[in-house]
């Protein structure tokens, strides 16, 4: 069996600042690795919790993003990244994405040129980070002679976020690593390693990482674990689903692997907007796919199932009541 991915926990805007450190002093205190911090359009912003999170810890890479560039300035990000990587102590990396097509256009920008927007993004980003003077007039963004007036960590790592086959070139082309989406299927993340790695190679560059974004429900009661799990996942499906329907790299992370058929999601997705229970509409072959649950023996499956598929690093979001004792179990569970 290959060695597990490391664990990190993910957190969002869906929690108070305030429980994200909870959370992240009870990742360290477990042995866990890294933070991830989920930015979304129009829940909390996530620096403050990661600015936060980065002084309440002392050996927790502090991931922040997924940023997308439209809302946040590359120029900003670089000069919010140095910033929280001062404070962390050389702790910081962050994570690009070119955000979510709904969200980015209800903000009032257009979403006709994602993967440019990205690749300007990162290329801006990183000049800035390593003391450059920066001029790029691209078709998405520009600036013009921008310097950050203090000397920020010149290798703070850049994830890119995607899916699709070019923007997964582009990430081994570029990045430090792939963060790959939630509801994306353990098989999808072992062809996106392929492609990401054989175009690092085809670049002169090293292989990037790859984090695996995916809940985490273990419990020693299975049947229990079980029951939340789907629950999680049922909440996330329809969104997932209808984000598939506009992009078909979206879909296909859902599909591949999975055992289930189009046509069965299609049917759940239509039977939880109808008002049916998670427990009625979804199967175990929806926990199998889209989350990490169960008990121990069960967690050390999945887990090396995602490292056979070449994910170095797993952040797991955890059920904010429960998180501490949860990754405790987890930890031991994979350790033993």
């Amino acid at each position: 069996m290959p060695p597990l991915a490391n664990l990190s926990v993910r957190l969002h805007g869906g929690l108070t600042p305030q429980q994200c450190v909870a959370q992240a002093q009870a990742a360290e205190a477990a042995g866990f690795g890294g933070l991830w911090f989920a930015e979304n359009p129009f829940a909390r912003g996530i620096l403050p919790a990661a600015a936060a999170c980065a002084a309440a810890t002392r050996t927790l890479k502090i991931g922040a993003g997924v940023f997308n560039p439209y809302n946040r300035h590359p120029s900003l990000i670089a000069m919010e990244a140095g910033a929280l990587d001062e404070l962390a102590g050389g702790r910081a990396r962050i994570g690009i994405g070119s955000g979510i097509a709904f969200a980015v256009e209800r903000m009032g920008f257009a979403y006709d040129r994602p993967l440019t927007s990205l690749r300007e993004a990162v290329t801006i980003v990183r000049a800035l980070l390593r003391g450059e003077e920066a001029t790029h007039a691209g078709a998405a963004f520009s600036v013009d002679r921008v310097k950050l007036d203090y000397p920020a960590r010149a290798d703070i790592p850049i994830f890119m976020a995607g899916r699709g086959d070019r923007s997964l070139r582009a990430c081994g082309e570029l990045a430090d690593g792939l963060i790959v989406s939630n509801m994306c299927t353990a098989a999808f993340a072992a062809r996106a390693a392929t492609i990401l790695h054989e175009a690092a190679r085809a670049a002169g560059r090293k292989r990037p990482a790859v984090a695996q974004f995916i809940p985490c429900v273990p419990r020693a009661d299975r049947a229990q674990a079980q029951r939340l799990a789907v629950a999680i996942v049922a909440a996330a499906l329809p969104a997932y689903w209808r984000l598939g329907q506009r992009l078909p790299a979206a879909k296909r992370a859902m599909l591949e692997g999975s055992g289930i058929a189009a046509a069965e999601i299609a049917a759940a997705v239509a039977r939880l907007d109808a008002g049916e229970t998670a427990q009625t509409a979804l199967d175990e072959r929806f926990v199998r796919a889209f989350a990490i649950a169960g008990d121990a023996e069960d967690c050390r499956r999945q887990a090396a199932a995602y490292a056979a598929a070449g994910v170095t690093e797993l952040a797991l979001t955890f059920d904010a009541a429960h998180a501490a004792a949860d990754m405790r179990f987890l930890a031991q569970a994979l350790n033993s």
